[in-house]
């Protein structure tokens, strides 16, 4: 269960940039500014029911891990940012990070 909750709290953590990023964007920047700020709050509550399990520093890792590439992928995929290939290469280190974060 803690590993659910600690995926959660890296969805969550995704949340805030994304808010943050809409309101630049749109007219309606007390809305998303709203959403990171719940967001914010989801995310680390999420990070503290996962650590009490987890140990701190992996939870840590994996929690900004799935924050970090979560937000290049939205990027990516939906505010046109950059795919260079040494972009896409350090993400995939951070993925291969947090996997072997989890295996040892």
């Amino acid at each position: 269960m803690a590993w659910l909750f600690l995926i959660l709290g890296g969805i969550f953590e995704i949340g805030w940039p994304l808010g943050f990023k809409l309101a630049s964007v749109t007219q309606h920047n007390l809305l998303f500014i709203a959403m990171s700020i719940v967001s914010m709050a989801l995310s680390g509550f999420f990070l503290f029911l996962a650590q009490r399990s987890i140990p701190i520093g992996t939870a840590y890792a994996v929690w900004t891990g799935i924050g970090a590439v979560g937000t290049i992928a939205i990027g990516i995929i939906f505010f046109n940012d950059s795919m260079g290939f040494m972009r896409l290469f350090s993400a995939s280190l951070i993925i291969i990070g947090i996997v072997g974060l989890k295996l040892f």
